[in-house]
């Protein structure tokens, strides 16, 4: 098991480091999903202690999905208030072990992800007809 963890732990830090910026904020949607997923079934399971530690790391990817915004752009403020909501809500799971309030994070979450992702392959596509063209 630990060479198993220790290999995804490689593989993951080797795709962050070659992904494009929007390649790497898809990365974090899906970090924070997964936390958010695995909080659920340690709540479940009354793992409370480890339910906690997955909590918290999935509000530190909403911090640093904050930090990354440039408030230079209208949807910036959009998102930074959609990202208040959620550290909101995941507080609020974290202290109460509200699963509801997870399942509400996770679907807010997925709908940015999803989005998110149809933003880079547009950008994909649009990259290869300049090249192709120019």
């Amino acid at each position: 098991m630990v060479a198993y963890s220790a290999a995804g732990n490689q593989y993951r830090q080797q795709s962050a480091m070659t992904a494009s910026p929007g390649e790497l904020t898809l990365m974090l949607y899906d970090g924070c999903i997964r936390n958010l997923k695995r909080s659920k079934l340690y709540i479940e399971t009354k793992d409370f202690l480890k339910a906690n530690d997955m909590l918290q790391k999935a509000q530190g990817i909403i911090c640093e999905l904050m930090r990354s915004l440039d408030m230079n752009y209208p949807i910036s403020k959009q998102l930074m208030q959609l990202y208040d909501f959620l550290m909101d809500a995941l507080v609020w799971a974290n202290v109460k072990k509200d699963t509801d309030k997870i399942d509400e994070a996770v679907g807010l979450i997925t709908e940015l992800r999803d989005t998110w992702q149809q933003a880079v392959l547009i950008h994909r596509r649009q990259s290869a007809v300049a090249t192709a063209i120019g």
